[in-house]
């Protein structure tokens, strides 16, 4: 422990963010069905199953925050992982449930 440093507050509250956007669990299931590689809006409605315009919202939001990357070919937009430690997150926290 004694090699550990001590976040700023502002550093904290980074932190505490990052969490709060990942504690949706639509914004889950995205980023679940996300890591097996891009897809479209339209695949990723049918994968979870919520609206579209709910899907919008949550992707518009993780994409915001850099968690998602978004790519445009037409009017379809695409979506991938744009951070790569969301994976390595999940995964700490999942194995740690499961």
């Amino acid at each position: 422990m004694s090699n550990r440093k001590t976040l700023s507050l502002a550093t904290l509250e980074k932190v505490a963010h990052r969490f709060l956007i990942l504690s949706e669990p639509v914004r889950l299931r995205l980023i679940q069905t996300l890591l097996s590689g891009e897809h479209c809006v339209n695949d990723l409605v049918d994968a979870i199953g919520c609206s579209q315009a709910n899907v919008s919202h949550h992707l518009n939001i993780l994409s915001n925050e850099g968690i998602l990357a978004r790519r445009k070919r037409g009017i379809t937009v695409f979506y991938s992982i744009a951070d790569p430690s969301v994976e390595d997150l999940c995964k700490i926290v999942c194995d740690k449930i499961i």
